[in-house]
């Protein structure tokens, strides 16, 4: 048992082969082989020469042109730095263009406010009152007459100016929106410059001895820009021009707004002395027939006192008239008791018949004469009546177109503020 376990142990153990024995070289062998190393060194030795040259070569290169790169990128870093503040002074030159032209459209917005407020104070309204105190005309003057249509249609002028005017607001206000868009844009351009500036700036100031330097190990490309300079140009010369085409459509808004305001107030003076001039008509034209019912009233009453006068005249001779026919009447009665043939139709007889029989024909037509002189006075009083009447219309339209509407009208005031 022993030996098999002995003999397990040795069969279980690595052996491990022995060398074989050195060989034995000759003299030409050494030799030859100290002629190899000696060739080997000398050509390691010159291989280190050039390499040890060609890497001072390519050290002094590259060294000289990461300087010239460095340098460069400086150069351009500056170049970009001007190019920035080029365009932020461009972008704030044209921005502050078009704050005054903001300033200048609020400026003409007032304006135009102020302008419908006068005109409503200082026209509309006087007009409607003018309107509505014609009114008040009674009867017959009561009518549509030019004074009338004049106001009408001055009173359509001045709602036509002020929708004029609204709709002109109304482009202002829309102006004054699009220039506060454009204003914003170039505020926001302008900040993406002056954070770019600072950035520029600030690489600008430090250099490879400069501290908390670090090197970047993601794996994001740290060029990220998706922009080319061209697009980078374009983009700040589009908001430019467009701020500039802004500026030029309010500056061209602002002179049309002017000219607008100008031809308005000059068609609403035209309209305030078309009406002024139909007004001084119908009150020279009332007048006029005021003048001649005051003539024909003067005569009326002159023609009245004359009437009445012929009245008590006719009366007074009817009352005579009265005497004579009873004289008749009584000669006549007192003949009657003449005795037998003395009872006869003599001259005397014939005589006071006739008398009575032509006063009675006398006092007939004094008194149709006396009917008719009552009738015609009747007449007279109701002319003088209705002409009494009459004056007072046309005292009550003078005082409503006269005092009461031109008065009025004369502190109506248009002008362009």
């Amino acid at each position: 048992m022993a030996l098999r376990r002995i003999d397990t142990e040795l069969r279980a153990k690595h052996l491990e082969a022995m060398p074989p024995p050195t060989t034995r070289h000759t003299l030409s062998e050494w030799n030859l082989n100290n002629k190899h190393r000696d060739r080997c060194c000398l050509e390691e030795q010159k291989l280190a020469d050039f390499i040890i040259a060609k890497c001072e070569r390519f050290k002094d290169e590259i060294e000289e042109k990461t300087k010239l790169n460095k340098k460069d990128t400086d150069h351009k870093i500056e170049e970009r730095k001007l190019d920035i503040e080029f365009n932020t002074n461009e972008i704030m030159h044209q921005r502050k263009e078009v704050c005054i032209e903001v300033d200048n459209l609020k400026t003409y917005m007032e304006r135009i406010k102020n302008c419908l407020n006068a005109i409503e104070k200082n026209g509309k309204v006087i007009c409607q009152k003018c309107i509505i105190l014609r009114k008040g005309r009674i009867g017959i003057d009561l009518c549509y007459d030019d004074v009338e249509r004049k106001l009408k249609n001055e009173l359509e002028a001045i709602e036509r100016t002020q929708n004029m005017l609204r709709s002109s607001l109304e482009q202002i206000n829309e102006q004054v929106r699009r220039l506060k868009s454009t204003t914003y844009f170039m505020d926001r351009d302008l900040e993406h410059k002056s954070k770019v500036a600072k950035i520029e700036y600030h690489n600008s100031t430090i250099n490879e001895t400069s501290l908390n330097l670090s090197m970047y190990h993601g794996f994001t490309p740290l060029n990220r820009g998706i922009v080319t300079n061209d697009e980078w140009e374009e983009f700040t010369k589009s908001n430019i021009e467009k701020a500039a085409k802004e500026v030029n459509s309010a500056r061209q808004l602002r002179g049309y707004t002017d000219i607008i305001i100008k031809q308005a107030v000059d068609a609403l003076w035209d309209q305030y002395h078309e009406v002024n001039s139909a007004f001084k008509r119908r009150i020279a034209e009332i007048r006029d027939v005021k003048n001649k019912m005051e003539v024909q009233h003067s005569e009326i009453v002159r023609q009245s006192n004359e009437i009445t006068r012929t009245v008590s005249n006719l009366e007074k001779s009817l009352a005579e008239k009265e005497g004579f026919v009873k004289l008749a009447h009584t000669r006549l009665g007192n003949r009657v008791h003449r005795p037998e043939m003395e009872l006869c139709k003599d001259v005397v007889e014939i005589a006071l018949v006739n008398e009575v029989a032509e006063l009675r024909k006398n006092g007939a037509i004094m008194q149709r004469m006396l009917a008719e002189t009552h009738a015609n006075l009747r007449y007279l009083l109701k002319i003088q009546i209705q002409l009494e009447e009459e004056m007072n219309i046309k005292t009550n339209s003078l005082k409503i177109d006269e005092v009461d509407c031109m008065t009025l009208r004369e502190s109506m005031d248009y002008h362009a503020f």
